[in-house]
């Protein structure tokens, strides 16, 4: 039997270091019970940094997402990208709801995660907004190293913040965050994620957070090597601007540089989704998603998530008596 799309359920790592996880819990129409669960992740082929399961996909047969992929590469992500990526899926969706403002942190890049963690990929992201307020993005003023290091040694967080760019974000709007960017999400926003399928995080702020920083916060490398992940250079109010796309209508939602790591397409009634590997989160109304051959039909409605394999084929979007709107999140091209 071929491959056909897959309604998952949440799958939210428990006790995270900052809270949040009440929207998702709206979002996806179940009951919230409290708790620091501000991730949901979908379609997750890795585990959280150090950990040997969590955060890992089961599908509702009970197989991990991760195994059934490598046993089956070409039905689920298609022969171009299994000739190009082999079986890496290049991708990880995540809901992410900051309960309170995430604190100031960095992902490596690919260079240097492989370098020095022994891992496939750094970690660049985007960010699609459910739910807006504001975000800090990389440094307006070059900030010298040894600073740096004495502001996150003496948690001397203020600082870092003023040192930022702080960008007022809104429902639609789309940012990319390259690898080696110091950033942090503001309380309150609610978004869909995308990124590298790595967990990799630099902490240069955690005073007030549920974390132990000076010994979880640097990846086990210490904050000499770690924080060298940083670019601390200054970012021009231009060059922040460029990773910013504000709401438009249908289409890729992405700046132009982000489509080596992932693409996202916004996407309503009508739209034909190309056979490939991705995942579709359903950001409001209902309808089906339906095979073009009119074998099978899936009934869709906000706040679901659907995993796609790429034998499920060529899929149309359509509306069930009204609108329909989704995200579709896709890892980079292999052609």
């Amino acid at each position: 039997m071929s491959l056909s799309p897959i309604s998952l359920p949440g799958n939210r790592p428990p006790d995270r270091f900052y809270a949040g996880g009440e929207r998702i819990a709206a979002f996806r129409g179940v009951p919230w019970t409290g708790g620091n669960l501000p991730e949901d992740w979908i379609g997750a082929t890795n585990t959280l940094h150090g950990e040997e399961e969590l955060g890992l996909s089961v599908l509702p047969d009970g197989r991990v997402l991760r195994d059934a992929v490598q046993a089956d590469p070409v039905a689920w992500l298609g022969a171009a990208h299994v000739a190009r990526f082999g079986t890496d899926t290049k991708l990880l969706t995540k809901l992410l709801d900051a309960g309170q403002r995430l604190p100031v942190h960095v992902h490596p890049d690919t260079a240097f995660a492989a370098q020095h963690l022994g891992r496939a990929h750094g970690k660049t992201e985007a960010w699609v907004v459910l739910r807006g307020g504001s975000v800090h993005l990389g440094f307006a003023r070059a900030l010298p190293r040894a600073e740096v290091h004495r502001l996150v040694r003496e948690q001397d967080v203020e600082p870092l913040l003023a040192a930022m760019h702080r960008i007022e974000v809104a429902p639609g709007d789309a940012v990319l965050v390259p690898a080696r960017m110091p950033h942090a999400i503001g309380e309150g926003v609610f978004l869909v994620e995308v990124q590298e399928p790595e967990d990799l995080s630099i902490l240069m702020e955690w005073r007030g957070f549920a974390i132990d920083g000076e010994r979880d916060g640097h990846l086990g490398l210490g904050f000499d090597l770690a924080l060298e992940a940083a670019d601390l250079t200054a970012c021009s109010t231009e060059q922040v601007g460029r990773l910013v796309r504000r709401a438009e209508g249908s289409g890729s939602v992405l700046p132009g540089q982000a489509a080596e790591f992932f693409r996202i397409d916004r996407i309503a009634a009508g739209a034909v989704l190309d056979p490939g590997f991705g995942v579709v989160v359903v950001t409001g109304g209902a309808g089906r998603l339906r095979a073009s051959s009119g074998a099978q039909t899936m009934p869709v409605s906000a706040g679901q998530t659907v995993l796609v394999p790429h034998e499920a084929g060529e899929l149309v979007l359509e509306a069930d008596g009204g609108d329909v709107e989704a995200l579709w999140c896709r890892p980079p091209a292999a052609g």
